[in-house]
């Protein structure tokens, strides 16, 4: 940290060309944002790259770095990548320029030889707290360099709004230091003088600024921007100072979402079509591919056959006489794992244990899917359950308003801070239908006398398994649902059993 402040107060006093390497998804944009407008407002104009996820992938590469030297910057800065582009800071340096990283990632074995590098994953680390986003490390480094300038504290904190979005959105565990960044942020956002983040907020139509607002209302419509390969709209979003502008952009944001949906629905439906017509659902894992499928969607659609079938899954694209892959596991079936012991078939690969990404040939597809599926077999797939971890048991007296109002107090919920999850026994069903066109189970349940509301999102299977009378156990999180201006506790749903 030390030589990164040294070196980017020397920029700022010398008026140097910085740029500022970033990643398309939220964590990446929102990292680029904070030490743009930082630098800016220290009379530094830095440049930005960030790369274009269909074309280029994540991450440094050759091409961009012999661009940047072309255009005769002399210090790259690297936000929410750069710890594993050790070839590519090495080019780098050959042509003049000098680097400092900033991550959040797992490091190589080697460290890439850049002047500086700030990631609280190094082995050697020191800094008490080792799960921040890759815009939390870029916040810590503003923050380092307003101490050194003896700048005021709002010269950096007044950034959190921004901070806090990337956070959230990257899944992080929210706690500790991410806890407090999550939850300053999240009150500086409800009142920002971002025009960009306004306008998004506002387009989503949730009723208040939290981690939820967040997660699904702006994650997914930033996120969509890189998916389909307009990466730099968002981060325009968040740097303009005009407001027709914001609403313009946010529109086209909107509007990217809706065609990441579509496109997603029919993946998902066409691979579902050839899960079930190959009888794949009868193998210990899924390994699927087709032609026409967009590898910027492929990895959600990877989670959500993963979640229905409760087995690893990976999705090929295939392009010409290659593919590219993603993948999504279970708990206790290493992903990453059983890529490397199928490397033989495959160009690229990386990832963890839960998520993957990679590419092969065309011709390599069935003999790897058929080694997967081997290894899958050997681990026992089969026998891995599903389980739902459940805090507390419930009953009627704890159906009230207060104690969801209460809950409340422990948000921000997200990663490592769950919302609490409860059981309610015993319960008889009083109603039940499908809602969506099948999609979602709506049920009113009665204990003794007294009516209580669920609401199952994609479980609307069950209406065909339970009917009238039955007693059931339902597990889910307690909320307040606001209908013709009355609130009302109602449990939303992660799973249900009959009683025993």
């Amino acid at each position: 940290m030390e030589v990164a402040v040294e070196r980017i107060i020397k920029a700022i006093e010398n008026k140097e060309k910085v740029m500022i390497y970033g990643d398309y998804d939220v964590d990446g944009i929102t990292s680029i944002t904070v030490l743009k407008k930082f630098l800016m407002e220290r009379g530094l104009d830095a440049g930005y790259k960030i790369p274009n996820r269909l074309n280029e992938g994540y991450g440094l590469n050759k091409a961009s770095i012999e661009k940047i030297a072309k255009d005769g910057y002399k210090l790259i800065i690297t936000v929410d990548c750069g710890i594993s582009g050790n070839a590519e800071i090495d080019l780098a340096n050959s042509l003049g320029m000098e680097v400092i990283v900033t991550d959040h990632h797992e490091p190589l074995e080697e460290l890439p030889n850049a002047i500086a590098v700030i990631d609280c994953k190094r082995k050697d680390n020191q800094y008490p707290f080792k799960s921040l986003a890759g815009v939390g490390v870029v916040f810590k480094l503003i923050q380092a360099i307003s101490q050194r300038l003896e700048l005021d504290e709002k010269e950096y904190l007044k950034y959190l709004d921004v901070v806090c979005i990337g956070t959230i959105s990257d899944i992080v565990p929210l706690v500790d230091e991410n806890r407090v960044i999550a939850k300053l942020g999240l009150k500086l956002a409800s009142v920002t003088k971002i025009p960009g983040l306004r306008a998004l907020l506002k387009s989503a139509g949730y009723k208040e600024v939290n981690s939820n607002t967040v997660s699904f209302g702006i994650a997914p419509r930033i996120n969509a921007c890189g998916r389909m390969g307009f990466e730099e709209e968002a981060l325009k979003l968040f740097l303009t100072e005009n407001l027709v502008e914001a609403d313009s952009i946010t529109a086209k944001l909107n509007e990217y979402n809706k065609e990441r949906q579509a496109i997603e629905k029919r993946i998902f439906e066409e691979a579902i079509n050839k899960i079930e017509t190959g009888e794949l659902d009868k193998n210990n894992a899924i390994v699927i591919g087709s032609e026409n499928w967009h590898h910027g969607v492929i990895g959600i659609v990877a989670s959500k056959i993963t979640d229905l079938y409760f087995k690893p899954s990976i999705l090929i694209c295939f392009e010409e006489d290659g593919g590219n892959g993603s993948g999504r596991s279970i708990a206790g079936f290493d992903l990453h794992d059983a890529l490397c012991k199928s490397s033989e078939y495959l160009e690229k690969y990386g990832g963890h244990e839960m998520a993957v990404g990679l590419t092969l040939k065309k011709e390599n597809f069935d003999a790897f899917a058929e080694n997967f599926e081997k290894i899958a077999k050997e681990a026992h797939t089969e026998d891995i359950v599903s389980v739902v971890k459940v805090d507390k048991e419930i009953s009627l007296k704890d159906i009230t308003i207060e104690n969801v109002n209460d809950l409340k107090l422990l948000e921000p919920f997200g990663e490592a801070n769950k919302m609490p999850v409860f059981i309610y026994k015993n319960l008889r069903i009083d109603s039940i239908r499908a809602l969506s066109e099948g999609k979602h189970l709506k049920l009113t349940l009665k204990d003794n006398n007294c009516i209580i509301n669920a609401i199952g999102f994609n479980m609307g299977k069950y209406s065909e398994e339970y009917q009238l009378g039955d007693k059931i156990d339902v597990i889910g999180v307690l909320e307040l649902n606001s209908y013709g201006g009355v609130d009302t506790v109602q449990i939303n749903m992660k799973d249900l059993r009959r009683s025993y």
